[in-house]
């Protein structure tokens, strides 16, 4: 999603929901967030669990100096030893080998995600191990682009819905998800302004 989706998403979204537009006119728009498609943004999605964004860039980077050519097949010849050494868990080395080998078998394929629905896409990467639905929708919102995604999960946006609503408490995941219906087709953009939100301070 570029800036002008955004902008375009948002002021629609204005003119249905009288939340949206008080929220949007005292914090302004949000910038759009990309991330490449392939391969070593999804080791990078299970590098970066449950540790701090300045933890995984540091682990990432030693990563890539022993595999500068990130590829299921390299990553499949690195051993145990090294991994660990990089930082990464038993645990994150056994999802990445898991990666890597439903990548070489046929059965994730991510060159050819773009071409499947949304629901379709998400179910494909939700049966590796290590990866969920929010991973899932993460990949398809920032690398693939797709504009009518809410990652419910997202304990930072049922935050920032909650009090975008005025509500007493955070709502569900299911709760959020009906909340946002309505925001159809602008849920990505939505979701990012409520990210923009949640973090920011009013203009």
């Amino acid at each position: 999603m570029d800036q002008r989706h955004i902008t375009r998403a948002l002021n629609a979204l204005a003119k249905r929901d009288d939340d949206m537009r008080e929220a949007l006119t005292a914090y302004g728009k949000p910038k759009p967030r990309i991330r490449p498609e392939g391969f070593e943004t999804f080791v990078n999605t299970v590098v970066a669990q449950q540790i701090s964004t300045h933890a995984a860039n540091a682990i990432m980077g030693r990563v890539r100096k022993r595999l500068p050519r990130l590829t299921p097949r390299t990553l499949m010849k690195v051993s145990d030893e090294d991994l660990r050494a990089a930082g990464l868990s038993f645990r994150k080395i056994e999802y990445l080998r898991g990666l890597a080998e439903a990548e070489l078998s046929g059965q994730l394929g991510i060159k050819k995600l773009g071409e499947l629905g949304d629901e379709e896409a998400i179910e494909r990467i939700v049966q590796l191990r290590g990866f969920g639905r929010w991973s899932a929708e993460i990949y398809l919102m920032f690398s693939l682009g797709r504009r009518d995604i809410f990652p419910a999960d997202d304990l930072a946006l049922q935050v920032a819905l909650g009090r975008l609503k005025g509500l007493d408490k955070r709502p569900t995941a299911k709760e959020a998800r009906a909340l946002t219906e309505s925001w159809a087709p602008y849920r990505s953009a939505a979701s990012l302004f409520l990210w923009h939100y949640y973090q920011g301070q009013p203009l």
